[in-house]
């Protein structure tokens, strides 16, 4: 994790001990519909079906090596990190240009990892914290069925959220409890890539 990550989690943490002693409540996370849809961005470790049309010898999959780069016949070391499979298909289109007239290219996207500043991740007291890859409409509740739900000793109604957008950092407040254990609808809030849910535990 990036270091301005372990200063955002340090940060958050002092504001959930302080919101345990009433002080300041942090505000709610802004809900689905005020959110821009986001397009999923090819990281290392993707696995890239590119299909040529009518040129099965240029058509093939092939991982995304860990320098962000792919290779396939006549054309090598192609950067597709931090692109759209869209993006990346219209460059192989101008690049096999030069060997083949015309050439109609699409690229499908499979094993989704994503950027690592993309990833969404989670921490705390969750079953299985771990980082998840981004993907389109992507929510609070996917994220949950992803790291298997809460801890025991989750404080879920005190989970933070930490969002950062044109370079501007914002901490918001999530229910997971209310999520997860009531079925409130309401709580079930659109992450955006990069995002960080922080779930502290509970106080006995």
């Amino acid at each position: 994790m990036h270091r301005t990550g372990f200063r955002a989690i340090a940060a958050v943490t002092a504001l959930i001990v302080a919101g345990c002693g009433g002080g300041p409540t942090l505000p709610p996370a802004p809900p689905a519909s005020s959110l821009p849809s986001a397009e999923y961005r090819i990281g290392p470790g993707d696995n890239i079906n590119i299909f040529v049309w009518r040129n099965p010898e240029l058509s093939l999959t092939v991982p995304v090596r860990p320098d962000g780069r792919l290779s396939i016949p006549l054309v090598e070391d192609v950067v597709a990190i931090g692109k759209t499979p869209t993006a990346l298909a219209r460059e192989y289109e101008q690049l096999l240009g030069k060997y083949i007239k015309e050439p109609l290219v699409t690229i499908i996207v499979t094993g989704f990892g994503g950027p690592i500043p993309d990833q969404v991740r989670v921490i705390g007291e969750a079953a299985q914290p771990r980082a998840l890859p981004y993907r389109a409409d992507m929510t609070l509740l996917d994220a949950m069925i992803a790291v298997g739900g809460l801890t025991r000793y989750a404080a879920g109604n005190d989970t933070v959220l930490i969002r950062t957008a044109q370079g501007e950092q914002n901490t918001y407040s999530v229910h997971l409890n209310s999520l997860i254990r009531d079925g409130d609808i309401d709580s079930n809030v659109a992450l955006r890539p990069g995002d960080i849910l922080i779930i502290p535990q509970r106080l006995f």
